[in-house]
């Protein structure tokens, strides 16, 4: 049988009959697909970290249970519509575990078309256990692992990523571990663990470490980054969150923010739990396993993001921190009809509101919530996870949401659906507009580009920011470069049902 937590076997059970779901006229909420729907869960179960929209126009993700080859995992495609197909499954069995398995983290779309992955354990080489792999997966479902972590002595170069990936204008991957590195400084009274790394990993595998986290006693730049991805800013860096560690909690800490530049400069912007007690400002950003970034950066220029506790009633917030590192916290969760503990992975949508999720809550449910949230903090609860018999509608949502480029949003649960403990994929609709999606959102002229989109066939104009540019429509997508004469703005594709506009502003550098 699927593995099961038991504390969260005993809320399931409870709470469907405790909650109803909130919605409104203008929404719509839908189960796509509840996995261990085929014979010993060959579909994998648990599905963990937001979903990623395809050149093809369909979702990927990953599930770190089940699958065909025992427990490890699978790698999935699923359609708008709720087909779900499984791409490649990991083994969990000594002597075939060299690809690795429990890929937590989320995939990453690269700008050749294929999908990057890692895995928490064990890869090539690595006796048991941990360790972990970085991947690639063609969308037919080819799959190649790059990198076997743990090749260096003492696991200099990093253990266990439990993270997603992103690639940088560079084109390479950075992503982080949550153990390993040169420095055993965290968690010294319990043995000598080592602390995590940042990481830099060519397309074809060549990996540096980049940063090692926890240098010095007490840990002021963090530790175990064990959870959220990195982003790269419109500036060029990467930032991102640790869980531990910071300036004012000994040993434990209570987490930070961070930049890098991509050759490794580090700079820790804040500490969180500055004034004590129960952390007014937040506490734990990026604590939960395989969820989408630590941080998204806002069309205003700063970064927004959620940390797991903390705040006026310690049930978590969601905050906005400057590049400069000035932090405010725009809302604390009560325990209400508004959730509980939110998780990583908020994105802000074509509407300019911010979207995410919760894990739990108290009279809205223990199985989590959706939310929206305007950038000035004001907070709308859009649906109560299992408000339907039996959490068919599923349970403990389990990654970042995904707004794809039809406009609607596109999740997983962990728990709940037709199986009651396995998971789902959903679809929830506000009433948002189609748009296109560039991959990069930057680039110099000359640079290739694919518009990620729906129905473009026929399109009859692409502009950067009103410079024509030649193009390739294939359907769901379209290939490009960046023209002469183009600067930083929207990107619009002219079809035969109207014009489509870019989710964010196309950077020129």
């Amino acid at each position: 049988m699927p593995k099961v937590s038991s504390w969260k076997i005993a809320f399931v059970l409870c709470a469907f009959c405790l909650v109803a779901a909130i919605s409104s006229p203008a929404q719509t909420f839908t189960t796509l697909y509840s996995f261990c729907s085929q014979i010993n869960c060959a579909d994998g179960t648990s599905p963990q970290g937001e979903l990623v929209q395809g050149t093809d126009g369909n979702l990927y993700g990953t599930t770190d249970g089940y699958g065909a080859n025992g427990s490890g995992g699978t790698v999935f495609k699923v359609t708008t519509g709720g087909s779900l197909t499984t791409l490649y499954s990991f083994c969990d069995t000594v002597g075939c575990w060299q690809n690795g398995d429990t890929p937590e983290g989320p995939l990453v779309l690269a700008t050749n078309g294929d999908l990057y992955g890692t895995t928490r354990g064990p890869g090539a080489g690595c006796p048991a256990g941990g360790c972990g792999t970085v991947y690639k997966i063609t969308p037919a479902g080819a799959l190649t692992t790059l990198y076997g972590f743990c090749s260096q002595t003492n696991c200099t170069d990093g253990e266990s990523p439990n993270a997603g990936l992103v690639q940088a204008t560079n084109l390479d991957l950075y992503g982080t571990t949550e153990f390993g590195g040169a420095y055993p400084n965290c968690y010294a009274g319990l043995g000598a663990v080592t602390c995590g790394t940042i990481f830099e990993i060519t397309p074809r595998g060549r990996l540096t470490t980049l940063h090692n986290f926890c240098a010095q006693i007490g840990c002021p730049d963090g530790y175990f980054p064990q959870a959220a991805s990195l982003i790269q800013a419109s500036d060029g860096n990467l930032y991102g969150v640790t869980p531990y560690g910071g300036a004012y909690c000994v040993p434990l800490g209570c987490g930070t923010v961070f930049k890098m530049t991509l050759n490794g400069t580090f700079t820790t912007l804040y500490s969180f739990c500055e004034s004590g007690g129960n952390c007014p400002d937040g506490a734990v950003p990026g604590y939960f396993p395989g969820t989408g970034p630590g941080l998204v950066q806002g069309s205003d220029g700063n970064f927004y993001g959620t940390t797991s506790v903390g705040g006026t009633y310690n049930l978590g917030t969601v905050f906005r921190i400057t590049p400069a590192g000035k932090l405010k916290t725009l809302y604390s969760f009560d325990g209400g009809t508004d959730g509980a503990y939110p998780q990583p992975g908020l994105i802000q949508a074509t509407d300019g509101n911010f979207y995410g999720i919760t894990s739990a809550g108290n009279n809205a449910g223990p199985s989590g919530t959706i939310f929206s949230m305007t950038p000035g903090g004001t907070l709308t609860t859009l649906h109560t996870f299992c408000s339907e018999p039996n959490c068919t509608d599923g349970a403990f949502p389990s990654g970042g949401l995904v707004q794809a480029t039809n406009g609607a949003f596109y999740g997983t649960t962990s728990e709940g659906g037709a199986s009651l403990f396995d998971g789902t994929v959903f679809s929830l609709s506000v009433g948002l507009k189609p748009f296109v999606e560039t991959n990069p959102t930057s680039g110099k002229v000359g640079t290739k580009v694919t518009i990620l989109g729906n129905n473009l066939t026929g399109s009859t104009s692409v502009t950067f920011n009103g410079a024509p540019a030649g193009f390739t429509a294939h359907g769901t997508y379209i290939t490009t470069t960046v023209p002469s004469g183009a600067t930083t703005g929207f990107v619009r594709v002219t079809t035969p049902s109207g014009t489509l506009t870019s989710n964010v502003k196309f950077r020129v550098p």
